[in-house]
């Protein structure tokens, strides 16, 4: 069993509400279809109800037995307003209510309300569109102050990273991001991708510097984002700076970065910028035919994911399962602090 497979049959045994705002999009339609014939996930379909079925029947999709929730009429417009206006002191009841109208508004109040557990988007929105509300409403997690991105490269080798498997971070947040952000973005994408993939992370932070190879303040940059992710997590196996043969190739770690744990083994690979890790996994995706999944977004308070705009209906059931299995470790998390508590 691979790990999609693993990770839909983990959807299906504790089954989460996902809401997805683009009810009208021929793709999201399509895979509504399959999601819940293989039991992924429950959804809730934001729209108003006669547009949903009509654009279901012109892709010829069914969505009579699928819950649809109109953001412009629903009974829990003034709740949500209400606890908007709670968490933004600067915004008005009024105003409130008109930004709900928006389904990219709605759905992360739903989630806050726990009318819904997580939330995928991104078919024809941007990535600004869909975090803009939940950073102002969901906010990020306790001691993160940032929301990052990554993919899961599935290379055609098993002897790069975890069964063949890649975690490559941020592809899709931060353009520029500081030594903290970066660290943050090394501790986040270990935690999400051992709790999706069950594997022990080895996290490189990527250069063109390996251990003082070269000199600059961008190489700095790196050596300073590790020693803050030791200290965020000791217990996490990252190193850096690293070029990235001396992190993936264990004959360069063996000359260039002796005695790493994690030279030559890496299995989460964290790009200094958006321009690398984009450039990268694209050139991976494209050049070396990987399969990339993603991105997964983490950091935020609520599994709300983003979907690439180009994405296929492959790709929107895959993240749908994704984001149930994130719901299922927030769930988790939440009775573990329940119980200490």
């Amino acid at each position: 069993m691979d790990f999609i497979e693993r990770i839909i049959t983990r959807a299906r045994e504790n089954r989460k509400r996902i809401v997805l705002p683009e009810a009208t999009e021929a793709r999201t339609l399509r895979a509504v279809e399959i999601i819940l014939k293989e039991g992924v996930a429950s959804l809730v379909l934001l729209g108003d109800e006669d547009e949903v079925k009509e654009a279901a029947r012109g892709v010829g999709v069914c969505v009579d037995e699928t819950k649809i929730v109109n953001p412009k009429s629903d009974k829990n417009r003034s709740r949500y307003a209400r606890m908007m206006v709670n968490i933004r002191q600067d915004l008005g009841y009024e105003e409130a209510l008109k930004l709900l109208d928006d389904p990219l508004y709605f759905a992360p109040l739903m989630i806050l309300n726990g009318d819904a557990d997580g939330e995928l988007a991104g078919a024809n929105h941007s990535s600004a569109e869909i975090l803009r509300p939940a950073l102002q409403f969901v906010k990020t997690l306790p001691g993160i102050s940032s929301v990052s991105g990554f993919f899961l490269m599935v290379v055609n080798d098993p002897h790069f990273g975890y069964e063949g498997i890649l975690a490559f971070a941020d592809c899709s947040v931060i353009p520029d991001p500081t030594e903290r952000q970066l660290a943050e973005i090394a501790v986040t994408t270990a935690q999400t991708a051992q709790t999706l993939l069950g594997m022990k992370p080895r996290v490189a932070m990527l250069s063109f510097s390996t251990k003082g190879s070269a000199s600059h303040p961008l190489v700095n940059k790196v050596v300073n984002a590790t020693r803050i992710a030791r200290e965020m997590n000791p217990t996490l196996m990252v190193d850096g700076e690293l070029q990235l043969d001396a992190a993936i190739m264990p004959e360069v770690a063996q000359r260039t970065a002796p005695g790493s744990d994690v030279a030559g083994r890496a299995n989460v690979l964290v790009f200094p910028g958006l321009e690398a890790a984009n450039i990268g996994y694209n050139l991976v995706h494209r050049l070396a035919k990987a399969e990339a999944i993603g991105p997964i977004l983490q950091g935020m308070a609520a599994p709300i994911n983003d979907l690439s705009m180009g994405c296929s209906v492959t790709d929107i059931v895959t993240m749908a399962a994704i984001t149930a299995n994130q719901a299922q470790i927030y769930e988790e998390l939440k009775l573990a602090e329940a119980s200490i508590l």
